[in-house]
């Protein structure tokens, strides 16, 4: 096809609160021998793109393009002969039109081009919006639950804020491998869906003392281990929570990052500590297709089910009400911004 010289894309020209947030129009991105170029549907909202905008992650130049995940069509096969030539390539299946979901910084814009690594191949029947809405999160689960911590039937683990968009999909995942999930959570609404997506205890943390919810459903010993997005306002309590020779996975900043502590703060009870993140489990070319494999399985066959809570226009007011929704504690599931039809 016949590419548009001009195209535009989310980004922010400095640091700062939601309002720093606009959509800009850009030259169409320059396209590499080994990229395929992908013409956006759907992008995922995620807390690393307020990351991203408040400076928790630096960044070198601005503007900075926003976003790290979406889905859409292949509209453009690499050029590069060793890339075509390659086993780990070919095994993907890529041709024009073909259904993607993409892992690559400056996701939030018309066309994106990326290296082929980070195109997660769909099969045909899958729709857009449902890949946007699973791949970081979809991966993310079943990478720290088969590699962090191999989560086993029988074994007790705690999810926090168990009814976002990543926490519902480690719960139906941990789920299906046969553990007890206890989830916290904010709100009574909140508490009612996590249980629908499988867990077996939920404790609203505004209304409960969460350590000793945990303790009494573990008769004193702790969980096997514990899934942290919050980051900063839990990760104390945390040790409290855990047994004995358990895994703590460290995994977000939605409350701050955590402060450094000293790593003597492990041995009371030969703690496991993890601070995790999806790209270096699904890494490689093969290791990229074998997840992606895992994903769109999990989804087909029902083991994954994202939850869509709002769908937001690609516009500066829409991406901004995202932000501000997803760090408000309000939203249940996963947020997407609709790219384009």
């Amino acid at each position: 096809m016949k590419y548009p010289s001009k195209i535009y894309a989310i980004a922010i020209a400095r640091t700062g609160g939601p309002e720093v947030v606009e959509k800009i129009e850009i030259p169409f991105p320059t396209i590499q021998p080994d990229h395929l170029v992908i013409k956006v549907q759907y992008a995922g909202v995620n807390f690393i793109d307020t990351y991203y905008r408040e400076g928790i992650y630096p960044l070198n130049k601005f503007p900075f393009l926003i976003g790290d995940e979406s889905s859409g069509t292949v509209v453009g096969l690499p050029t590069d002969p060793a890339v075509l030539n390659d086993p780990d390539y070919q095994k993907r299946g890529y041709k024009v039109g073909t259904v993607v979901a993409v892992n690559s910084l400056g996701s939030q814009a018309e066309f994106i081009s990326a290296p082929w690594t980070a195109v997660y191949p769909a099969p045909d029947n899958t729709p857009p919006i449902v890949a946007a809405a699973s791949l970081i999160q979809g991966v993310t689960a079943i990478s720290f639950m088969e590699e962090a911590y191999n989560v086993q039937k029988g074994d007790i683990i705690l999810i926090h804020t168990v009814a976002g968009g990543l926490g519902t999909m480690m719960c139906q995942f941990a789920k299906s491998r046969g553990a007890v999930v206890i989830g916290t959570t904010s709100t009574r609404e909140k508490a009612d869906f996590a249980k629908k997506n499988g867990a077996d205890h939920v404790i609203l943390y505004k209304e409960e003392d969460t350590v000793a919810r945990v303790l009494e459903i573990t008769n004193g010993e702790g969980v096997h281990a514990i899934f942290d997005g919050v980051g900063k306002d839990t990760f104390e309590s945390d040790f409290r929570m855990i047994r004995r020779k358990g895994t703590l996975v460290s995994l977000g900043n939605a409350s701050g990052p955590v402060p450094p502590f000293a790593p003597l703060k492990l041995k009371d009870k030969n703690v496991k500590l993890l601070r995790p993140t999806m790209t270096n489990y699904a890494y490689t070319p093969s290791e990229v297709l074998y997840y992606a494999n895992a994903l769109f399985t999990h989804l087909s066959n029902g083991t994954l089910k994202p939850h869509i809570y709002k769908e937001y226009p690609f516009t500066s007011e829409g991406v901004r009400e995202a932000q501000i929704d997803l760090t408000s504690g309000k939203t249940i599931g996963k947020l997407v911004i609709k790219v384009s039809d």
